[in-house]
C-alpha cells in the first residue's frame, strides 16, 4: 500500500535563481514559507497571522 504524502508544496515565484515556495501540512492545515537560492541558501519559516497565530489553509 502507498503512504500518502503529508505535505502539499504550492512554488509560488520563480526568479532569477530563486525559489519560493509554500509547503502545506495536510494534518494541521500549518503552512510554511521556504525561500531557496543554489549556491547561497535558503531558509523556511511559518506563516502567521496579524495575532502571531500560525497561518492554517481553509
Amino acid at each position: 500500500m502507498k503512504k500518502e504524502k503529508r505535505f502539499n508544496v504550492e512554488t509560488l515565484e520563480q526568479s532569477g535563481s530563486g525559489l519560493t515556495t509554500v509547503i502545506i501540512d495536510k494534518e494541521t492545515g500549518v503552512q510554511y514559507l521556504l525561500a531557496a537560492v543554489p549556491n547561497i541558501g535558503s531558509g523556511m519559516a511559518l506563516l502567521v497571522d496579524s495575532d502571531g497565530k500560525p497561518l492554517l489553509e481553509k
